[in-house]
């Protein structure tokens, strides 16, 4: 039976359990466990490992030692098909001769065949992006925000309960870095999947993160609520990597959030 748009999974903790990678002369080692249905912030100096702790859990990239559990469950031998997880890239990786609509489809069905209550749940999940309408448009005919709501109406199709971000909104510019970050945490509220994103920006983990992590030098150096790395007390390596801007984010953000 096809599931409909409404029918996404709850969240799944994540869990890293003595994990290391390297390639070259990097190497990386993480013992981590995200909280099932949170939204995490994900930050760090570049080269900390960020993308690639979130290639290890997607299945791109696997483990030289430990393991990637996902509900518990071991998914090392899983392939990025068989992992209960969906990825937005910087890239959005639709496919350029593809409508809008077939685009979001592969979410469901990479042949593309579709039943009708898949069509229903395509045009759903549009909807719920604010894409109603352009259906049919080629993405060249997007701007970058609308090609990334594709790429988020792909996610609701495929029904996943964890979703990673890999800084997909860092080429877009403030306000609609924002309008995103919201999309993003609206979906989360309704559908309560556990969200990883990567960002270099402490105004996006500070406007919709629950928790963050702070990835440095190949590891996780501190975990824990978003709030409180932004206090004076927080991670000495977070705020100096922020060049010690917490309480001018944290009032801002303030501000924001006062405002939406």
């Amino acid at each position: 039976m096809t599931k409909g748009f409404s029918a996404m999974q709850k969240g799944l903790a994540v869990k890293l359990d003595g994990v290391s990678f390297s390639y070259g002369e990097a190497s990386f080692r993480f013992d981590v466990e995200f909280a099932a249905g949170r939204i995490t912030a994900i930050m760090g100096p570049s080269g900390s490992g960020k993308s690639t702790l979130l290639n290890l859990i997607a299945g791109f990239e696997s483990p030289n030692k430990g393991k990637v559990l996902i509900g518990g469950e071991d998914v090392g031998n899983a392939p990025p098909s068989g992992r209960p997880v969906s990825m937005v890239f910087q890239e959005n990786n639709l496919f350029a001769h593809l409508s809008v609509e077939a685009n979001v489809g592969l979410g469901r069905s990479p042949s593309l065949r579709l039943s009708d209550a898949d069509r229903i749940a395509v045009a759903e999940a549009l909807a719920r992006v604010g894409l109603a309408g352009k259906e049919k448009r080629l993405p060249r005919e997007l701007s970058g925000g609308e090609r990334q709501r594709v790429a988020l109406a792909r996610v609701l199709l495929r029904d996943r309960p964890v979703l990673l971000l890999d800084e997909p909104f860092a080429s877009l510019g403030p306000a609609l870095r924002d309008d995103m970050l919201d999309l993003v945490a609206g979906i989360h509220a309704e559908r309560a999947m556990t969200v990883l994103f990567v960002t270099h920006q402490p105004e996006d983990a500070r406007r919709i993160g629950q928790d963050m992590a702070f990835l440095d030098a190949g590891t996780i150096a501190s975990i824990g609520p978003a709030e409180d790395f932004f206090e004076r007390s927080g991670p000495d390596a977070f705020r100096r990597y922020i060049g010690d801007r917490g309480d001018t984010v944290a009032g801002s953000q303030h501000i924001a959030r006062k405002r939406t």
